[in-house]
């Protein structure tokens, strides 16, 4: 008898909602990196390029938030998506771990991801589409700051959530 499935189950639902603990905000701001060259080049976007995080403000209408996050991306020439995480979450951990080591930068130069709590903004994302069974969720915000319907959620526990998360995440922006 196997127990690959059921552990890979466990895993999946490790992340799934659970009761509220609070998250300390994310950084609105991106921190200056010494790494990072500053741009010269004025017909280049103003971003620096990397991953970044955006907290999403503590109140609002999630989708009009979402709607100027995109705006302001798209003026930038960056992607934009939706990402739902929580403190609890082992995956959503590794996750930020990884982008605040920019660990990620290379592979997703352009990638600006507007950051909700599930146990902070549950009632704000369910009217804009942003509700999952599993997190860490990343989606697709359309025109109007509402999911467009594309997406991808949850991770495995561990180490390599990462790695797990980075080919699905590659293939939900199209690159």
């Amino acid at each position: 008898m196997s127990f690959r499935p059921l552990a890979a189950a466990i895993a999946l639902a490790a992340c799934n909602p659970q009761p509220a603990v609070p998250r300390a905000p994310s950084a609105a701001v991106e921190p200056p990196d010494a790494r990072r060259p500053p741009n010269t080049d004025s017909t280049a976007p103003s971003a620096p390029p990397g991953v970044r995080f955006i907290a999403a403000a503590a109140d609002g209408d999630a989708a009009t938030l979402v709607r100027a996050a995109r705006a302001r991306a798209s003026r930038e020439g960056r992607v934009l998506l939706v990402y739902v995480g929580a403190t609890w979450c082992e995956p959503c951990q590794h996750f930020h771990h990884a982008v605040e080591a920019h660990q990620l930068d290379e592979s997703f130069p352009r990638l600006t991801l507007v950051e909700f709590d599930l146990d902070r903004d549950r009632a704000r994302l369910g009217p804009a589409g942003y509700l999952s069974q599993s997190i860490p969720l990343f989606a697709v915000p359309g025109p109007d700051g509402r999911s467009s319907g594309r997406h991808m959620e949850g991770s495995v526990q561990g180490e390599g959530s990462v790695q797990e998360i980075v080919p699905r995440l590659r293939a939900l922006i199209g690159g």
